[in-house]
């Protein structure tokens, strides 16, 4: 008996992809797995070793782990078994560990495992580790500037990262600089995400062993691959394990892409025992349904045909291969989507056939003869699509005229990334990544739309929150992308006095958790795209200015709503002494802030935190009423008291400098008679200012001219209150104590 861990990608994209365990049952595993039963674990060295090897070789991943482990036990430095480790994570897609290896190896025995530093590289990009990543392919360019490591007749990956030849290394020098450029566009895209929400499809849809080839029907259900358990699959040596099979799954009516608990697709019998079928499509008219059906064979290779069902006077007709050399011998055909392409009617296809392939899997596609519904021959889709790694899972938007496809031999973010390109079905142009949050640093696959409504999607990837068997990232969910209406803010920056464009200006937009985006503007204007469910303060920073505040919020917004985009305008002042703040009142003969007086001051709050670089002086002033050492230390306990409030803001201390003034620069002359004139001046002279006294260049907003076109994050920590205030000034009303 075997235990399954891990399936295959339903098109057979890799033979290796299919692992497997050597287990006798689920129920033994403890025990089977514990040395002190497993008659594996008590071979001698040797012995052991050649078991894992074959383990390795057959594709048995998780089994080979720990024989592996108990190889490395018993020698630690052995980089060999480190290699073997390593690879046997990454194989599983555990890239943790995978990364945690070849690391390993590399202080061990850098020059005869040369790859070690690559794979490094990649599994760390696979955990979203991008300047790790990068750090680790320099780190393989640097060690390989002049010469491969030794000579040899195989590639690295045939001799365990040995013995590369200098063909091959060339090859992974370049595939090294692509790997880099890779993680530099992922990190500018995750500061720039794509407008979508994307959520799991859930545990009626998917279970912990791989889901794949999701097919909306209509808006109403969703036709997909799966099999649909959550427990340990066991087989025996004949190989009668489930299979893949076709599952719908119908929407909970009203609620916003919630799903039933699956059925078999019982619609044409086409889900057959003992195959695993899957990667369902129905042509443009609805009369035929096309498929893969993917069989077994010797040391584990797995053949993949396409077939199609046509519907006859009242049902399904029994499906047949399609013909037309789709299907040529000794290759396998998978992942069929036929859509139109202008007129004509076109069978998109991956393939891993050998003449006029650009290697691994292409994608192909084949014109359906509208006289009789015959199959051309099949064309590749050329070196725009295709790469020499793999390209896989076609699917054709004729609404808009786009392939979409995985491949993971293009720029990317991790393993397979979404691209689309606009064509087809012979040329194509604007190969394009689609951006995170669609595309991550794990594997991305089977893209596909909703045919009515607003354009939703699907899409399968083992990122963090599939539901998984075994490690986070071994096991492939469907996705549900939810496209969010593009919403924008764009502005101007001007100059208060005579309203003019400002020039050389950074403008900083900062959400409800701090968080900060900032844009270099050369002529005053400025453009940020922004999400729902946020509020935004919009500022300005320019030296020997102060900035006024615009704000907008989204948390209204509804994910139906249509695209919009708001305008504001922020204006820049010259840096006025002093200015003043109205309405701060305290207690009679105290220094206790009443509650009347906080909205003045979070004026005061707002213009410090908007104007990073200012430091200001707090000034307190008391009439002439009362001695003037008691007037002074009154005035000096009030100024604290603002300043402790603004502190509690997160406003650094180091800003602002508390002064009491007591009864000194009278701003109206006092008569002393009582008369209301008098207390009318005693009003103006109870008083609170605030000076500017510098503009620290180092506290500004730099434009960084590393990254093209926009701006570095700034202070993460910093909180904003959204609400807006007045910076203008007026006189202060403060009652004080003779």
């Amino acid at each position: 008996m075997r235990k399954i861990w891990q399936f295959l990608f339903l098109a057979s994209i890799f033979v290796s992809a299919f692992h497997s365990d050597g287990n006798a049952q689920s129920k033994k595993k403890a025990e089977y797995r514990n040395p002190a039963n497993d008659p594996i674990s008590k071979l001698p060295e040797s012995k052991k070793l050649s078991w894992a090897e074959l383990l390795y070789r057959v594709g048995s991943y998780f089994t080979a782990i720990d024989y592996y482990q108990q190889l490395k036990q018993n020698d630690e430095r052995n980089p060999y078994y480190t290699y073997m480790l390593a690879d046997c994570y990454k194989a599983t897609r555990d890239y943790v560990p995978a990364a945690h290896y070849y690391s390993e190896v590399y202080s061990l025995n850098k020059k005869d495992y040369a790859l070690s530093a690559f794979y490094a590289g990649q599994m760390f990009k696979q955990q979203g580790e991008y300047q790790t990543a990068i750090n680790w392919f320099n780190q393989f360019l640097d060690d390989n500037k002049k010469t491969s490591a030794a000579g040899g007749a195989n590639t690295g990956e045939e001799n365990f990262g040995r013995n590369v030849p200098p063909k091959a290394m060339k090859e992974y020098k370049k595939r090294a600089k692509m790997e880099i450029d890779g993680c530099v566009m992922a990190m500018s895209s995750i500061k720039e995400p794509q407008p979508v929400t994307i959520l799991n499809c859930g545990p009626n849809v998917n279970s912990s062993y791989t889901e794949l080839s999701p097919f909306p029907l209509g808006d109403s259900a969703l036709l997909f691959s799966s099999m649909a358990t959550n427990g340990v699959i066991e087989s025996d040596i004949k190989r009668t394990t489930p299979k893949e099979q076709f599952y719908v799954s119908h929407k909970q009516q009203g609620y916003v892409d919630s799903f039933q608990w699956p059925l078999p697709y019982t619609d044409g019998g086409f889900n057959m025992p003992g195959v695993h079928t899957g990667n369902g499509c129905y042509s443009p008219g609805g009369d035929r349904f096309y498929f893969t059906r993917c069989n077994e064979e010797d040391s584990f290779k797995i053949i993949c045909k396409i077939f199609v069902s046509k519907f006859g006077r009242t049902n399904w007709e029994v499906p047949v291969e399609v013909p037309g050399n789709v299907n040529e011998p000794g290759s396998s055909n998978t992942m069929p989507y036929i859509s139109k392409v202008g007129k004509k009617e076109v069978l998109f296809f991956s393939s891993n056939r050998k003449l006029q392939s650009r290697g691994g899997y292409d994608i192909w596609y084949s014109i359906v003869d509208p006289r009789n519904g015959s199959y051309r021959r099949p064309q590749n889709c050329g070196k725009q699509i295709n790469t020499t790694s793999d390209e896989i899972t076609p699917y054709y938007d004729s609404r808009v005229n786009k392939l979409y496809f995985a491949s993971n031999g293009l720029k990317s973010f991790g393993g397979f990334d979404i691209y689309s390109a606009d064509g087809g079905p012979t040329r194509y142009s604007n190969v394009h990544n689609m951006g995170y949050p669609i595309n991550t640093s794990a594997d991305e696959l089977y893209f596909i739309k909703d045919p009515v409504g607003k354009p939703d999607a699907y899409v399968v990837s083992n990122r963090i929150g599939t539901t998984a068997l075994s490690n986070p990232t071994c096991c492939n969910d469907i996705w549900r992308i939810q496209y969010e209406p593009r919403l924008a803010v764009k502005g101007k920056v001007v100059n208060k006095k005579n309203q003019e464009q400002m020039s050389q200006v950074v403008v900083k937009k900062i959400d409800q958790k701090g968080e900060m985006d900032t844009y270099n503007s050369e002529d005053g204007t400025f453009f940020f795209n922004i999400t729902r469910g946020h509020s935004f303060v919009l500022t300005a920073d320019k030296a020997g200015y102060t900035s006024t505040r615009a704000t907008v919020s989204t948390m209204s917004v509804k994910r139906s709503d249509p695209d919009d985009t708001v305008e504001v305008t922020i204006m820049l002042d010259t840096i006025k002494n002093p200015f003043h703040v109205s309405n701060i009142y305290y207690d009679f003969n105290s220094a206790t802030l009443r509650p009347e007086s906080v909205a003045s001051l979070d004026t005061l709050v707002n213009f410090l935190k908007d104007n990073p670089s200012i430091t200001v002086e707090i000034f307190s002033y008391a009439d002439g009423k009362g001695t003037p050492e008691y007037n002074l230390a009154l005035t000096q306990r009030r100024a604290q008291t603002v300043l402790d409030y603004i502190e509690k803001f997160e406003i650094d201390p180091k800003r602002m400098k508390a002064v009491g003034m007591g009864d000194k620069d009278k701003v109206a002359p006092e008569s002393g008679d009582g008369s209301p004139d008098d207390e009318g001046a005693r009003q103006k002279n109870r008083r609170t200012e605030f000076r500017i006294v510098s503009d620290t260049p180092n506290k500004r907003v730099i434009f960084n001219s590393a990254k093209p076109g926009s701006m570095d994050d700034q202070d993460k920590n910093l909180h904003i209150d959204v609400d807006e205030g007045d910076d203008d000034g007026g006189n202060k009303k403060e009652k004080d104590s003779e």
